[in-house]
Parts: structure tokens; sequence; C-alpha cells
């Protein structure tokens, strides 16, 4: 069989984990992302259970990983004056982490770390600045596919294209012939991540966590250059379908829009929500984003694959990054595995994801009313359980009940293959 060309559409975290491992296998890939350069701003994520695996997978990367990991010591939950109810730490233990990751690390650093161990490989080509602009597969799906390009890029011909250009897809809608809305399933939730020059945290790497009436949620962190890593979360009752609709309409109008759509909802939130709200308005690293589920009825559409975000963003669940390594993996190994065809390939990959997918989008119980509570009623029980459980030496307990979803012990649970990679 003649070399593989592969078409990586998206250069974020799945787009690069599938480079590297198209690449280990010997195939041709180029890589396109539609902004003009590597982003690298982005909130704070984490790498758990399968996640891991892979990550331990790829010479270098954990190694990169752990020097640029986030500096947070742990997670206060506050009182409007800032006193602390309890402390959140991480466990020490990379294999049995609570909700704070021994992998915590910000998107963009990520990003670059993968970025970097892709760049120089004579396999891989990126090309920025450039999106698909058709794609023609085939009357029988089955064949290879050509692809036009919006800025420049000649007419190619690929033997298989891989969408990891996030939750709302172009490259979804094009190859299942929808909207890039369709298949989206929202959670009623959006967040926006900045930084601030202020220092909330009076120089500490003690992370804060302060909830407002109304499902408003502030986390501010610590960050290695002298700034704060805010988070803010607005989540709306699930049972309310207009919910979400000023945010959707805050961003039509662009950063400026999304900025005071947010400066407006967390007005007289409490705590230091004015001083945070001062700062987003001055921030040059803005990015809000709804909070989705993506539950597409298919993994792939002939030769067009759905990888991380682009076919199964998991929403508030936190094993995003996760399943965006996990699904570039076993999508190259499905096809190392199945050398000659193709197209069982890719049916191994969805055999072997649709578990994963199903189980780790799975939302834990009672998590949105945990992070945001609606009334002050519903603060003061989460505060006060919270408090207990940190009081208590039931606080192990606790964390293994609220974190055992993101435990990277769970990861011995989808097995993924030791595939072998013949480049």
């Amino acid at each position: 069989m003649s070399q593989l060309r592969v078409l990586v559409v998206g250069a974020s975290i799945a787009g690069p984990t599938a480079a590297y491992w198209f690449a280990k296998a010997g195939a041709s890939v180029t890589v396109i992302e539609r902004f003009p350069k590597l982003r690298t701003h982005g909130q704070n994520i984490d790498i758990r259970t399968v996640g891991v695996t892979v990550m331990r997978k790829m010479p270098g990367m954990e190694e990169a990983v752990r020097s640029k990991v986030n500096p947070l010591d742990g997670i206060s939950i506050i009182r409007p004056n800032g006193q602390p109810f309890g402390v959140i730490s991480a466990t020490g233990d990379p294999d049995q982490q609570s909700l704070i990751s021994e992998y915590e690390i910000f998107r963009g650093d990520l990003a670059q770390i993968l970025f970097d161990l892709t760049r120089d490989n004579e396999g891989i080509k990126y090309i920025f600045g450039e999106q698909v602009a058709a794609l023609r597969q085939q009357e029988q799906a089955d064949g290879p596919i050509t692809v036009e390009f919006a800025n420049g890029t000649p007419t190619s011909v690929f033997d298989l294209v891989v969408a990891c250009d996030g939750a709302t897809s172009r490259t979804r809608a094009m190859a299942l012939d929808c909207g890039v809305r369709d298949h989206i399933q929202p959670t009623n939730s959006w967040a926006a991540y900045f930084s601030i020059s202020s220092d909330l945290l009076e120089g500490t790497k003690l992370g804060r966590a302060y909830s407002a009436v109304g499902g408003r949620f502030v986390a501010v962190g610590p960050d290695p250059s002298p700034v704060n890593r805010v988070t803010l979360m607005g989540v709306h009752p699930r049972d309310d379908p207009a919910a979400m609709s000023p945010f959707r309409q805050a961003q039509k109008q662009g950063d400026d829009g999304l900025k005071r759509y947010a400066a407006r909802h967390f007005q007289g939130a409490g705590w230091k929500s004015d001083e945070i709200i001062s700062g987003m308005l001055e921030s040059p690293d803005f990015y809000a984003t709804e909070i989705v589920q993506v539950k597409p009825p298919r993994l792939h559409q002939g030769r067009v694959v759905l990888v991380g975000d682009a076919g199964y963003a998991p929403g508030p669940t936190g094993t995003g990054t996760s399943l965006a390594l996990a699904g570039a993996y076993v999508l190259a190994g499905e096809i190392a595995r199945h050398k000659g065809d193709l197209n069982a390939g890719i049916g191994g990959y969805e055999e072997e994801m649709r578990p994963i997918v199903d189980d780790l989008q799975k939302i834990p119980p009672l998590v949105p009313t945990i992070f945001a509570p609606q009334t002050a009623w519903g603060i003061w029980l989460r505060n006060m359980l919270f408090a207990f459980i940190c009081w208590s030496r039931v606080m192990r307990l606790g964390q293994k009940y609220f974190a055992g979803s993101f435990a990277n012990s769970k990861a011995a649970k989808y097995k993924l293959r030791d595939y072998t990679f013949d480049s």
C-alpha cells in the first residue's frame, strides 16, 4: 500500500497528537489551522485517566508537561469576605488524582508542547491561516477525498481527513451535511477565561473559588508570571431552554460583546467581583465559550473522522483533554493495526472509542449544583458540607466520591491497546 496521506484539521491538542501517531506509522501528514499562528492562550486544563496513559507513550511529553504544570497548591472555597471554608489539595499520587490534578497545565502550554514534539518531524507539515472550503468524497464514501482550501493552498487529495477543529467543527458539518450546531447538546452553562494584573491571591499559590446566587462561579488561580488567572462560569437551570440566548447573542459581537455580557452577569456578585470585572475588561487574553456536549450519531462519515471535541466534547466533566489525546492515539493505532484496510481501521476506532466516550461524557450527579448553586440556601448548604468534609476525617473519601470519575486508576477500565507503529 502506498504512503497514507492524512489531513488533520486543527492544531490544538488533538491535532498534533494525531499527527504524531500517524507520522510514527509512516503516514504523510498535513495539519492545517485556521488561525495565523498557534494559539497559546486558554484555560487551565488537566490530564487524567486515558490521557495519562497516552501521554506516557509519547517520549518526552510527561517531562515537558511536568515542567509546565500550573503552580497550584490547592483550591480554597471562600466566603464573601474571603475567609475559607476549607481547602482541596492534590493527593500527591498522579495515579489516584483528586479534583486537583497532578497534571494541571494551561491549554496554551500543552498545545505548545505537542507542537514542539511534532514540528520538526519530516512526515508532518503545518499550514497556519488555512481552512477547508469543500470536501469531495467518492460516491461510495470509501475512497480518497479531494479537499479544496479557502486561503490559497492548492486543492489536494487525501486518503483520510481527521477533524480536530472543536465542538463547532466546520469539517464535521461538511462531512455529515449538517449545521455546525447540529449534534451539540447544551448544558446551559458558559465559561470565560482571562488573566488580570491584580494579585487577589496575595502572593500564595492557593487558588480561590467563590459562588454567588444565580449559578455564578468565580475561580482565581496562580500563574508563573505576575498575574492571576480567572475563570468565570455562568450555570443556568437545565430546564430553561432560553437561558443561553443572551450569551449566544453576545458571542455574535465578538470578545467585546462577551466582556460586556460577563460584566453585567457578575455585577454585584460579591467578594472581589468588581475588581475582577475591571481587570477582565482590560485583559488581552480573554476567551469565552459555551460549555456543550457533542454527540453525533457516528464518529466518521466515509474517510472523514471526528476526534476530540469535534466528535465528543464532554461538557463539564473535565475529561476533554484526555478524550482528545486518547482518540488521536486510538485512531492512528487502529489504522496501523488494520494496515491495508483503511475502512476497517476507521471502524475499529469507532468501536474502541465509543464505550470510552459514553463513559467519560457522563456528568457526575450534582456537579452543576456543587459548583454553582442557584440560591443562597444552596450555596450555604454546599459550603457547610464542604467545610465538614475538609474538617473531618472523611476528606479523602469525599474527594474519592466527587473525583472518582477523574482518577487515573479508572484508565485501567478502558485497557487501551498497545499499538505497533511501523514508521
